[in-house]
């Protein structure tokens, strides 16, 4: 029997406040309002995975490393990964390229500033790379960075481009890597299986099989990702939000912890950029 590939287990580093569900109701100028609780929850995820022994790539919003540079530093000592995850949290095809650079120039400045060493992975606020941001790449590429892990190959209302690949692929033209977010396919569709809203919103069976097969009949390693908040099922509530907004973000917030330690009990993880 082949073995199965090592995946790839990445987490988003942003706070509750800050994704784009609720963007609407919290612009980044009130962040200072709200109480920051990543520190707390990231390190709750840093315990589960040293006692689990699997090293991960964390994507970190630049405000967030800006504020806790101590969070950083301890996640690259116990032997992580770090990437960028833009300054602001702000959806890639909202702004200008302009805009993008100067944003993603700061977060990577900010990171690279505590770390003293390079940042060569990005990913974007909502995975927001589509067809009409495809731009960004060209932009990343002159900023330095080696690969980018923001394509997912879905139909969504906020992201996605469903004809892209669905696994790691170079993109010529920018010189770069792509880890695209990773889906099982059905007849007729892309299904997105990789973590986040869909973690919580599958029964685990479900999405254990699905990824399963990507390693075991696809023989591929699969992309899974989290945020912090994602484990933090006492975390504040935001008025204003609508009812979509609200039940992805807190749809099953209480299973996530179970579910992510036994995800890492079956399957085999490690660093994008291992």
């Amino acid at each position: 029997m082949n073995q199965a590939p090592t995946n790839y287990l990445t987490v988003d580093v942003e706070d509750y406040f800050q994704v784009a569900a609720f963007e609407d109701v919290i612009p980044a100028d009130s962040w200072e309002q709200y109480e920051c609780r990543v520190s707390s929850n990231t390190g709750s995820i840093l315990e589960l995975f040293a006692a689990c022994k699997v090293k991960a790539t964390f994507f970190i919003v630049g405000w967030i490393a800006e504020r806790y540079p101590d969070l950083v530093l301890e996640i690259d000592r116990q032997g992580h990964e770090i990437g960028c995850h833009s300054y602001h949290h702000q959806k890639i095809y909202d702004l200008t390229p302009e805009q993008f650079r100067e944003d993603t120039r700061r977060a990577k400045e900010v990171l690279e500033q505590i770390l003293d060493k390079p940042v060569h992975g990005y990913r974007a606020p909502s995975y927001s790379i589509t067809k009409k941001s495809l731009w960004a790449l060209d932009i990343l590429a002159e900023l330095g960075f080696r690969y980018d892990s923001s394509i997912f190959p879905v139909y969504h209302d906020n992201y996605g481009i469903p004809d892209a690949p669905r696994f790691a692929y170079r993109l010529e033209k920018q010189g770069m890597m792509e880890y695209p977010i990773s889906t099982v396919q059905f007849p007729g569709i892309n299904l997105p299986i990789a973590g986040g809203g869909y973690f919580r919103l599958f029964p685990y069976w479900f999405t254990r099989m699905a990824l399963r097969r990507i390693n075991r009949k696809e023989q591929q390693p699969f992309i899974f990702y989290l945020h912090p908040w994602e484990v933090d099922p006492g975390q504040p509530r935001v008025d204003g939000a609508g009812v979509k907004s609200r039940f992805r973000h807190y749809l099953n917030l209480d299973k996530t912890r179970n579910r992510l330690e036994r995800l890492l009990q079956d399957f085999s993880f490690g660093p994008i950029a291992g």
